[in-house]
Order: C-alpha cells, then structure tokens, then sequence
C-alpha cells in the first residue's frame, strides 16, 4: 500500500487532455459557425433568386405592354390620317356642292342635271360624316384602352418598386436572424463543452484508479480489454463494473443538460488491424458495431434514456497508433464514448 501511495504521489499532472478538449471545442464551434454561415448564404440565395424571378416576369409583362402601347399608338395614327382624308373629302364635297348650288341659282345649265348632282353630293356628304363619326369612335375607344395601358404600367412599375422594397427588408431580415442564430448557436455550443467538461471531469473521479482508461480528445477511451474477452462482444464482469460506474455518471448528466439542448453520447467501437479468421463474426467491422451495440444495450438496462445513446462501428479504420506493433495494436482496441451534438 505505501509503494502504491508513492508512485501515486510521484505522477505529474497531464495537461495534454485539457489542452486537447479546449482545442477541438474550439475547432468545432469554428466548424459549427462555418456551418451556419454556409445556411444562411443557402436562404440568402434562394430568396434573391425568387425576387429574380419575380422582377424577370415584371420586367416581361411591362415589355409586353409597351409593345402593345406602341401598335395602338400606331393604330390611332392611322385613324388619325384617315380622319384628315375624310376630313379633305368632306370639304372638297362642300366646295362641289357649294359651286353647283351657285351654278343652279344663276340658271346656268339643266336644273334637273344640278339637283340630281347636288342630290349625290349630299348623299355622299352624309356618308363622309358616317365615316368620319365612327373614326372618331374609334379614336375615342383607342384613346381608352391607351389609358387603361398606362394605368397597368403604373401599376406594374409600383408592384416593381415594392417588390424591391421588400426584398432589401427581406435581406435585412435574414442578415439579423443569421447573427441571431450565430450568437444562439455559439451559447449552445459553450454550454455543450461546459457540460463534456464537467461530465469528463466526473469520469476522471470515477475511474482514476484505472490505466487502461484515458481521455483522448474529446472522447473518454476504455480499451476493449477491460470490457470484452478477445473475440468476443459479451461485457465481461469487470467491464460491466465499470459499465455501471459510467451509467451513473451519464443519467447525473441527463437532469443537468437543458431538454433544448439536443445531445447524445456516441458509443465508437474500434479493432485492431488483425484480419478475424473463422467464428461468428465476417470482420472486424462487425466485431466492433456489436461491441459497441452491447455497450449501449448495458447503458439502457441501466436507465440512460434510448434517445441520448447511439452505437458506431468503425473495425481497423480509425486507429490512434499505425504500426502493426503489439502496443500500436493494444492502443487501437477500444471503445470510446464521446458527448456530442445529435
């Protein structure tokens, strides 16, 4: 017992971890803004390609308009010019009649002859005036419909000019919620790490009498001979001694947590990098997704909620020592547990 107290005492102080977990919080509140930033320029692109779309079909339906203004334009010009033909008609025919009338007052000529021209002028004057009223109608109509269509262009250019308005709000708007969601985002993820620390430093309390338990990162690392037989994905009695200790630890973290803070702790099963020959498993991808899963069937027999639990098989992939050495080998045959958001 006394050699056992001086090499206790003797152990210095590992900031490594500390160090570790400060660093990858901050990489990941990094990530996490970057994140956020990448959705907010997604919403401010695809609202200004809506009011793209919008002012493109104003743009056309004042292009429309305006060639249609143009040919009723040119329309009332062509009633305008057949008003002055009429118009030129109806005073040559006045003249006509004027000279015949004079020719039939001073006996000149046939009476009979001058009356039944006079009669055809007369005839033809009143149709000339037909003619000219109904053009003026129709000026009057065109004059109308040209009215109406300045009217729709006003009421175009206004829509046009609101829209505008709304879309330099809408900006705004979307700048504001995405400071606000970056300020918010930013509070939760503190709190997260505030808590992965506490809930870290409870574990360390917890299980420092043990080696072959570390904090790596953010992740506290059990190795996968304190938990499981080789081979084998059955907690062995010891590991689940220590299974319990952290069930403890996790359904304390569960009444601290805010409920609106979404997390979970991530249960990660790793192998070395011996190939699994014969027995019940293909590889060891498999070997460490049932490790994992037995882990996280152990924690819900022990009252962790279902929903903050979640099991990962990574077989050889993810080592943390390359080299086929025993010790690289021994280092690499673990379980991790890992406080994350969902």
């Amino acid at each position: 017992m006394a050699l056992s107290r001086n090499r206790r005492s003797e152990r210095t102080i590992d900031y490594w971890p500390g160090f570790v977990d400060a660093l990858s919080t901050l990489l990941l509140a990094i990530m996490f803004l970057l994140s956020v930033f990448v959705l907010a320029q997604f919403l401010l692109s695809r609202e200004i390609t809506g009011k793209d779309a919008v002012l493109d079909r104003l743009n056309s339906q004042i292009n429309e308009l305006t060639q249609l203004l143009a040919l009723e334009r040119s329309s009332a010009q062509d009633f305008q010019d057949q008003i002055a033909t009429l118009r030129a008609s109806l005073a040559s025919a006045e003249d006509e009649r004027t000279r015949l009338q004079q020719a039939l007052d001073s006996g000149s000529g046939s009476a009979a002859a001058a009356n039944a021209q006079v009669s055809e002028l007369e005839t033809a004057l009143d149709d000339q005036r037909a003619l000219s009223q109904r053009a003026r109608s129709q000026i009057e109509l065109l004059n109308q419909q040209l009215s109406a269509l300045r009217q729709q262009i006003a009421a175009l250019e206004n829509a046009l000019e609101a829209s505008e308005t709304r879309d330099e709000q809408s900006q705004t708007k979307i700048a504001d919620l995405g400071r606000r969601l970056n300020v918010a985002l930013a509070q939760r993820v503190q709190e997260l790490s505030r808590y992965r620390s506490d809930f870290f430093g409870r574990l360390r309390e917890i299980l420092s009498d043990r080696d072959n338990i570390r904090v790596v990162g953010d992740r506290f690392v059990f190795q996968s001979e304190v938990l499981f037989a080789s081979g084998s994905d059955v907690l062995q009695p010891e590991g689940r001694a220590e299974m319990a200790k952290l069930a403890d630890a996790i359904n304390e973290l569960v009444k601290e947590i805010p409920s609106d803070i979404n997390w979970i702790i991530r249960v990660d099963g790793h192998t070395d990098n011996i190939p699994i020959t014969g027995g019940r498993y293909e590889d060891n991808w498999e070997l460490s997704s049932n490790r994992a899963d037995a882990v996280v069937r152990f924690l819900i027999d022990e009252g962790v909620p279902p929903t903050r639990l979640a099991a990962t098989g990574f077989g050889e992939f993810q080592p943390l020592e390359e080299g086929d050495s025993t010790e690289a080998r021994a280092r690499n045959r673990r379980i991790e547990f890992k406080l994350t958001e969902r």
